[in-house]
């Protein structure tokens, strides 16, 4: 029989969980400020200023917006990444390489919680 195992005990589950469930919370908050600020489409009070500069800043608020948009969206794919590893975690799978099917270190996971590939199985993409 093999000494590696299969996946994480139930307390190093919980201590993942409870790291993922308090990251989600600052994603969200962080997500929650990027949809307000571009939502946020005040002008600032330019209506009278010269069209010239009026152009020019008009062009930057467009390119802030689709800034913010692509911050929002990939905010939104960090916070379901994370809520997945929450669905892994009840389901005891988390930590485990969806490719390998072995552990994926304990470092790695907290470093990026919402891992699903060992470093091994990455290496094998590039």
């Amino acid at each position: 029989m093999s000494d590696e195992r299969v996946r994480y005990s139930d307390a190093d589950l919980q201590e993942f969980k409870a790291i993922i469930k308090e990251k989600i919370e600052k994603a969200e908050n962080d997500l929650k400020l990027i949809r307000e600020s571009f939502i946020n489409d005040q002008n600032n009070g330019t209506d009278d200023t010269s069209p010239t500069f009026k152009a020019f800043e008009e062009g930057a608020e467009t390119l802030s917006k689709e800034q913010n948009s692509i911050l929002a969206g990939r905010q939104e794919k960090f916070v379901r990444d994370l809520k997945n590893a929450l669905i892994r975690i009840e389901n005891k799978t988390y930590g485990v390489c969806r490719v390998t099917g072995k552990l994926i270190p304990k470092e790695r996971l907290l470093a990026v919680p919402h891992a699903t590939l060992s470093i091994e199985a990455k290496n094998m993409q590039k």
